[in-house]
């Protein structure tokens, strides 16, 4: 029996898909679906996770961190549009669902303009959350592990509410955004807007910035340079490193969840390494005769993170499924042919 698709465009502008089967049609609404930071690491990956689910894409970023490699790939399909934009600027569309990921998220690029990173945070979320609230959309906070500092509670769950230092030089970003989920239980209460909001632990994999200063990009470029590696501290520092495909997952789960639910929610990997630990898995799976040199701590950067994930395991039913071996040698394979390229190019 024969099944066609198509799209068109409906009279209130909403894409909607028609099916038919077996001499019947069948009407779908598909979602608009607003991603800013779009053209970042995890953006691009979300919104590539959202045309896979058949959901048209609007693409939001203002290209400091992001770029258009990321999404180019993205350009040739029918449900994605892409648009330069700053979220500290008021934003006039119609949608259905706002995925709020617009901040630098590598401290190399929030402190380079510590306020531009606060308004971004808190600004931007205002402007995400007014057009929520304008366009009646369902609209997600992509908040971070950060908001819990270098925390006295390990694992980290929600109901922690962190140790951060306000005035030290990573706060534009952690202040930033624990307002920026502060602004968001607001316009909930006062407002009655359908929010959620997600807590991201460290995530990486293919699309990563070679220069972000992440210690997972790091470490893979310097490997695979043959360059030392950098440990800050004696490296028994931990973290929980999630893959990206499993973070989306996550987030579009939370998305989905019943109204009355917004989080917050960890989302990361609860499996626990040291810093020390990563650098030698590194080495092992690039084949790389780089070495290892230790370096002082950071001001404020935190001895343990890990997430516990009981709450995302009870109401997504989600638990990332890649290993950090697994997700390393992929993402090996990507800064490898990034690297090539850049060779080949001068």
């Amino acid at each position: 029996m024969e099944t066609r698709e198509l799209c068109r465009k409906s009279l209130d502008g909403r894409a909607v898909g028609l099916v038919y089967h077996g001499g019947a049609t069948f009407c779908l609404s598909m979602k608009k679906i607003l991603v800013t930071g779009g053209a970042g690491f995890l953006g691009s990956h979300l919104c590539e996770h959202l045309l896979k689910a058949k959901e048209d894409v609007l693409c939001v970023d203002n290209f400091f961190t992001g770029t258009k490699r990321n999404i180019a790939h993205l350009l040739h399909s029918p449900h994605f549009e892409l648009l330069r934009h700053d979220v500290t600027v008021a934003l006039y569309v119609e949608v259905d669902q706002i995925y709020n990921l617009a901040c630098p998220a590598s401290p190399i690029h929030y402190q380079f303009d510590p306020v531009q990173t606060t308004r971004t945070s808190v600004h931007g979320a205002i402007n995400m959350l007014e057009l929520a609230g304008r366009s009646k959309a369902r609209i997600l906070q992509a908040s971070t592990s950060e908001v819990y500092g270098d925390p006295e509670i390990h694992p980290q769950p929600e109901s922690y509410w962190g140790r951060v230092n306000p005035i030290g030089a990573r706060s534009c970003y952690d202040e930033g955004k624990r307002c920026a989920e502060t602004l968001f239980f607001d316009y909930h209460r006062q407002h009655k807007l359908d929010i959620k909001v997600a807590r991201i632990f460290n995530t990486y994999g293919p699309r990563m910035h070679p220069n972000d200063g992440r210690v997972v990009s790091n470490f893979i470029v310097h490997a695979l340079r043959g360059e030392p590696l950098t440990v800050n501290g004696d490296g028994s520092q931990t973290r929980s490193f999630c893959y990206v495909d499993d973070l989306m997952a996550g987030l579009a789960k939370m998305m989905e969840t019943d109204r009355g639910f917004t989080g917050p929610v960890n989302l990361g990997n609860p499996e626990e390494f040291t810093i020390l630990d990563l650098a030698e898995r590194t080495i092992r799976l690039t084949k790389s005769k780089s070495r290892i040199k230790f370096a002082p701590l950071p001001q404020d950067d935190p001895r343990q993170r890990r997430p516990d994930i009981s709450l995302a395991r009870k109401q997504l039913n989600w638990t990332p499924k890649v290993g950090l071996d697994e997700g390393l040698k992929k993402t090996i394979s990507y800064f490898k042919h990034v690297l090539a390229k850049r060779r080949r190019a001068g």
